[in-house]
């Protein structure tokens, strides 16, 4: 056990001080470049998310907030020029959002980057096994408190190889949808995700 000033702690509740600590640190950086912390999210998520997962609820339920609130985001970052939204083709009621280049430029100059930077100071074998341990806490906070997840299309239970068999040339595809995944997208956020087993 240690302390944090708190008194003698058990490793639990140090984790939770210390993410709640990060969780401060991080909310704080993100008053910069003129965007707020919601705005900054919502540019990250769109430059990582697939193409089944860019409209504005979908993007209200991964930030855990309401459509109305990610709508006033959404105007924000629209009236500085950082996304657009476009009609799909199929259905014209829908939106997809995406980002212009001065969104993807203002990415360079994320605040969150200063954390990156922090964890390279990190040895390997810290970094290592961070990257699970934080994965599975957040993973299952969000099963608990939000009833779902997100996930890379790499990472899930849908992915198939494009032919159904053993996939020889390498080429993949969603199980869900039966449509081909291009290598990018097995990296992109999804809203259909489940953790493979």
């Amino acid at each position: 056990m240690l302390t944090l000033g708190y008194g003698v702690m058990t490793n639990p509740e140090i984790i939770a001080a210390l993410v709640d600590r990060l969780s401060r640190v991080a909310h704080s950086l993100q008053y910069s470049q003129g965007l707020n912390p919601a705005q900054w999210e919502a540019l990250r998520y769109l430059a990582r998310a697939n193409k089944y997962s860019t409209s504005p609820g979908v993007l209200a339920e991964y930030l855990g907030t309401t459509k109305g609130t990610v709508s006033q985001t959404l105007i924000a970052l629209e009236s500085k020029g950082l996304i657009h939204r476009v009609r799909c083709d199929a259905d014209r009621r829908k939106v997809r959002l995406g980002l212009t280049d001065a969104g993807h430029a203002m990415l360079l100059k994320d605040p969150l980057l200063r954390i990156e930077h922090a964890c390279r100071d990190l040895p390997v074998t810290a970094r290592a096994e961070m990257v699970p341990a934080l994965t599975a806490l957040v993973e299952g906070l969000c099963r608990r408190h939000e009833g779902g997840g997100f996930g890379v299309c790499g990472s899930c239970c849908h992915l198939a190889s494009a032919n159904g068999g053993g996939g020889c040339d390498g080429s993949r595809r969603c199980g869900l949808t039966d449509e081909p995944l291009a290598p990018a997208e097995l990296t992109q956020i999804c809203v259909n995700f489940e953790r493979a087993k």
